[in-house]
């Protein structure tokens, strides 16, 4: 038990070894992970590829058209691979996957890779600042509502996280633009910035926010902020509800502990217990949670893009979806799994990082 003279911290501050054998943990650490994420990207690619091959839609009409003629539609089958075996075609998909080929949208006659790499820094930016608002909102919540269970702000905090899972996004977009952008003018409209500023910011980033503020175009910074606060609010809302409900729980079961007894037995302040001490070991878990929201955001902000009108990946693969671009559907999903892939990945590393009782 630590004294109170020193931070005093739970089980997550306990020592984990030095020396030769902690980097050879570490190491087997690694390859676990790496084989772990090679297995699941395999099942995601093979999922992905099993998906295209049994959807009610010709990949060869999608090329060549409903009217093509009989040696048309055989040239074109024969260039896509379509007379191979089943094994060759994925082997030869997985070949293409691994070299960046996605193939060609049939709505932008661009390759899909050069179609995303120009969308998905909109969902970044959009999924960030969700995130943020998650962050900034939830986790005092979360707090709050540990510290006064079972009293009125309590149950205020459980009543917000399930407004945000319950109420259909959808709607709740739709409403926000009601109120806010028609009503009220306190925030833009659809789209990610209005038309008169569209060519004051050069794209370097792709992130409209930061090159704004790199080539000091205010203007359109405040404009793009003005266009990102209300969509960002609207996916945020899921974020706070998720990690205010993941926060409490921690900091109940911190609370709880030992060395919150012993912190209040030697009389420091209930501030300082809480907020240095209980919270500080529930971050541990908690990171692990807002990176899992953040990556829930990147990939499942599609209604949220489609009612806003914001052209993010979200949107593309809905467009892609809508007129049977299944080389955009595909690609696209392969990415949002990746990315999700990756970022859990992250999230477990850092939480054997800062929690030795994981490792």
């Amino acid at each position: 038990m630590a004294s109170s003279s020193g931070p005093m911290t739970g089980p997550a501050t306990a020592p984990s070894g030095s020396g030769p054998g902690r980097l050879t943990r570490w190491g087997k650490l690694l390859s676990r992970e790496l084989t772990t994420v090679a297995i699941t990207m395999f099942g995601l690619l093979a999922i992905t590829f099993l998906i295209a091959r049994v959807i009610p839609i010709d990949p060869v009409l999608a090329v060549v058209g409903d009217n093509a003629r009989p040696d048309v539609y055989e040239a074109a089958r024969l260039a896509l691979g379509l007379d191979k075996p089943l094994w060759q075609q994925f082997a030869i998909y997985v070949g293409k996957v691994f070299t960046g080929d996605l193939g060609t949208s049939i709505l932008t006659a661009q390759p899909v890779i050069s179609d995303i790499k120009r969308v998905f820094p909109a969902t970044l930016e959009l999924a960030t600042l969700g995130t943020l608002v998650g962050i900034t909102f939830g986790i005092p919540l979360g707090v709050l509502a540990a510290v006064n269970q079972g009293r009125w702000p309590d149950q205020i905090a459980r009543f917000i996280g399930l407004f945000g899972y319950s109420i259909p996004i959808f709607w709740l977009g739709l409403m926000g633009l009601l109120l806010f952008y028609a009503k009220l003018g306190w925030v833009s409209g659809p789209g990610r910035i209005s038309i008169a500023y569209q060519d004051f910011v050069t794209p370097m980033t792709g992130v409209i926010l930061l090159d704004a503020v790199m080539q000091g175009e205010w203007d359109a910074f405040w404009n793009g902020l003005s266009h990102l606060i209300l969509p960002s609010a609207v996916l945020g809302m899921f974020s706070l509800a998720y990690i205010s409900r993941m926060t409490r729980s921690f900091m109940i079961t911190e609370l709880q502990q030992q060395y919150v007894i012993a912190a209040r037995v030697k009389g420091m302040s209930e501030a300082r217990v809480i907020w240095r001490h209980a919270l500080r070991n529930a971050l541990v878990p908690l990171t692990t949670v807002i990176a899992l929201s953040y990556a829930n955001l990147l990939e499942g902000s599609v209604l949220t893009e489609t009612i806003f009108a914001w052209p993010g990946l979200g949107r593309y693969i809905t467009n892609g979806l809508l007129n049977a671009d299944m080389n955009a559907v595909l690609g696209g999903t392969l990415v949002v799994g990746a990315i999700f892939i990756g970022v859990n990945l992250f999230a477990d590393i850092l939480g054997r990082i800062f929690d030795p009782r994981t490792r």
